[in-house]
């Protein structure tokens, strides 16, 4: 990673050149040095570089210790991320282990300009290029206002002569630590070829991302992970992208770049041709063996133009669909995963794996990372701890479907179905077993199955949703100008949410700075005893 020069030593260079302590036209070597630091990167394509290592290191670190997993948040615009990363700061006084994820769901659902689509490759690929952009600009501005609060202190320290807080002042400025965290950027199935996959894995990478996510679904019949319908491609071809992702790193000089390769072959009964196998036990092979098909027999012939397999020293018909879609055997599912996986890691150089799955279950997800790591002992996981999971049902089951199977509870204790959503079961034992097996989830799939990586896809999507319609309900129902100071204001004051004053959030005083440097005492300034942002002053 890149050592940032501290203060001390920015001014010894800037002096060397400028001894009176002014450059031409008496800009003040201060001034220089904020403006230098608040860059804190030169480019976004030094950002993915230098992300990447953190990445690199972070992986080291969780083979180490399972404990040390990361996480993130699914973000749809800049704002969304430079503010979930402020709250990471508040809480934990560091960003260490906090990425953001850029979901190609909210992107097509919420960033394009056709309006809102469903995840299904249909929105424009600049678009995601945009929004990995739009999401580190946010990110390096936060750094800018952080950094010119600290030099505000500087400046009034030294207005005062207090040497001990100068130093403090100095200390701080030299410790910042950036906002700027790894995306973990969705490319979908690549948008098209191999070619076309590499020249927009090159931009996102330009843009700042240093990890691709990339699924092993047909990309033009690509649907959610969570929706029916699903194609797979051969493995050959998804290997193929595997590596144009791979070459646009190493193009780049992102040397240690990470890949993400996802299977939906859980979820997914279709594909859309069969590979040519040169040798029995190649990938072809591995994958067409998974075909559903049906005897040749005088009352089911060969017709004209289809197509037979050799399987058991006898010929087969493939399942082929209306659509022309060739049927995978039904419960296949899981050992097509762990082929999936292993292929990727082994043939496709990828870093880390994502099996999508339909319920949150641990023990599920865990068998298959056991077989994985037979022959990958180190394989990893993202995991996506997804919105589409009714997770209260889900894990309400599971606790009754043990606590049965123990003999802890009788079966008629608690209902089956939808019925165990009721809130009458929040308090009860069911209830508070549910809710701290939530609260350890990620702990235990980290430990247990692989997962070094947990996140929400839609989190931003839901949690706006909900948001305003809470706000709506109170202001244009009877509650008015109270719903928003109690749900909105009073609480963003109490939590030290920054956003509260909003004019400095967006740069307002970072703005009247830069005025300062340049016209001294004719600068017009913003932050005057008229600001009413001066009201959220700290007591």
């Amino acid at each position: 990673m890149t050592l940032r020069k501290t203060y001390a030593e920015h001014r010894q260079a800037l002096l060397a050149r400028y001894p009176d302590g002014a450059a031409p036209g008496g800009v003040a070597v201060d001034d220089i040095i904020q403006l230098k630091l608040q860059n804190t990167f030169s480019t976004h394509l030094d950002i993915a570089r230098q992300m990447a290592g953190v990445m690199r290191a972070d992986m080291a670190e969780y083979d180490a210790d399972s404990g040390k997993f990361t996480q993130s948040l699914g973000c749809w615009s800049g704002f969304h991320a430079q503010q979930m990363i402020k709250s990471v700061k508040r809480l934990r006084g560091t960003t260490k282990g906090a990425y953001v994820y850029l979901s190609g769901w909210m992107v097509a659902g919420l960033r394009n300009r056709f309006g809102h689509l469903p995840d299904q490759s249909m929105h424009e690929k600049t678009s995601v290029v945009d929004l990995i952009e739009e999401i580190y600009v946010s990110l390096r501005q936060a750094d800018e206002v952080a950094i010119n609060d600290l030099f505000k202190t500087l400046r009034a320290a030294r207005e005062a002569g207090d040497a001990v807080a100068e130093q403090a002042a100095i200390k701080a400025i030299d410790g910042f630590e950036t906002h700027v965290v790894p995306i973990i950027a969705d490319i979908d199935a690549g948008f098209g070829n191999e070619n076309a996959t590499y020249l927009l894995a090159k931009e996102m990478i330009k843009a700042g991302a240093c990890c691709l996510q990339i699924e092993n679904q047909v990309s033009d019949a690509k649907q959610c992970g969570h929706q029916d319908g699903k194609v797979t491609v051969p493995r050959e071809d998804f290997i193929e992208k595997l590596r144009a992702c791979r070459l646009a790193f190493e193009e780049l000089g992102v040397d240690q770049g990470v890949i993400v390769a996802r299977t939906d072959s859980l979820g997914a009964g279709l594909t859309q041709k069969v590979p040519v196998s040169q040798e029995p036990g190649d990938l072809a092979s591995d994958y067409i063996k998974w075909l559903k098909t049906e005897a040749i027999t005088e009352g089911n012939p060969i017709l004209p133009g289809e197509l037979a397999l050799y399987r058991d020293g006898r010929f087969e018909k493939p399942v082929r669909m209306p659509n022309g879609l060739f049927a995978f055997q039904e419960g296949t599912g899981r050992a097509r995963v762990i082929e999936d996986c292993i292929a990727s890691l082994t043939q496709g150089g990828a870093d880390l794996l994502w099996i999508e799955t339909d319920t949150p279950n641990v023990d599920e997800i865990a068998s298959m990372v056991a077989e994985i790591r037979k022959v990958v002992p180190n394989a990893k996981l993202t995991y996506n701890n997804s919105p589409s999971f009714n997770w209260t049902l889900n894990l309400r089951r599971q606790v009754r479907d043990q606590w049965i199977a123990e003999g802890k509870i009788h079966k008629d204790s608690y209902p089956d179905g939808a019925g165990l959503m009721s809130a009458e079961f929040d308090a009860s034992d069911l209830g508070r077993e549910t809710d701290e097996r939530l609260a350890r989830f990620q702990v235990d799939i980290s430990a247990r199955a692989g997962v070094f990586h947990n996140l929400i896809t839609l989190p931003t999507f839901h949690l706006t949703a909900k948001s305003m319609d809470e706000l709506s309900r109170g202001y244009f129902g009877e509650d008015r100008m109270k719903a928003y100071v109690n749900s909105v204001q009073r609480e963003e004051i109490r939590r030290g949410v920054s956003a509260v004053k909003h004019q400095h959030e967006v740069g307002s005083d970072l703005g009247d700075s830069f005025k300062e440097m340049v016209a001294g005492e004719r600068a017009l300034k913003a932050g005057g005893h008229a600001n009413t942002m001066n009201q959220f002053a700290a007591e």
